[in-house]
């Protein structure tokens, strides 16, 4: 199950899989056994991919003795923490009154994402150099001048006016000074 947990976190091409699928099962294997949680107790794994390290924590009910390195290597068992000493770039154990904590840290080199390709440069248009996307904004820009004329070709009379005041400067229809041409 946990082997299942930590390809699912990591993906199968994760380069740091296989040693943390590895050191997981040895840490999970350790707290079944050995800890308090061994009498239908929970132990809880928390995985984290930190962008050029894993980070694992594996937390158990504790129990009577913490958790060492074993320097017996012609014995049955108890090389697990030899293993994630000597695998993983980080260790430790962290312990309280309800529960305890084996932690460990496994590093490894991020791969680059490849830049994105270069777009070919745009085509220049046959009148003047000028690209697609400038002839485009020049179009738009004209297009936004005409459809701002329309409201003053609904009312001849007014535009008519209005351009007068303006040719004529300020003063309109009553000759004052402050009066503003562009207000009807």
């Amino acid at each position: 199950m946990a082997r299942e947990f930590v390809r699912k976190r990591l993906g199968d091409d994760h380069p740091a899989l296989d040693t943390v699928t590895l050191l997981v099962s040895e840490v999970v294997s350790n707290a079944v056994v050995h800890s308090n949680s061994r009498n239908g107790g929970k132990v809880t794994l928390a995985l984290a991919d930190c962008h050029d390290f894993v980070h694992v924590d594996v937390v158990d009910a504790g129990g009577e003795e913490a958790p060492r390195v074993r320097d017996d290597e012609s014995g049955e068992s108890g090389r697990g923490l030899l293993i994630v000493q000597t695998l993983a770039s980080g260790w430790g154990v962290r312990q309280d009154l309800t529960s305890r904590t084996v932690w460990f840290q496994v590093g490894y080199e991020y791969k680059r994402v490849p830049p994105a390709p270069i777009l070919p440069r745009q085509r220049e248009s046959p009148d003047g150099g000028e690209t697609a996307l400038r002839r485009t904004a020049r179009r738009a820009a004209a297009r936004a001048v005409t459809e701002s004329l329309i409201p003053e070709r609904a009312h001849p009379r007014r535009s008519a006016e209005r351009w007068s005041r303006d040719r004529d400067g300020f003063g309109g229809e009553s000759g004052s000074p402050g009066v503003d041409p562009f207000l009807y």
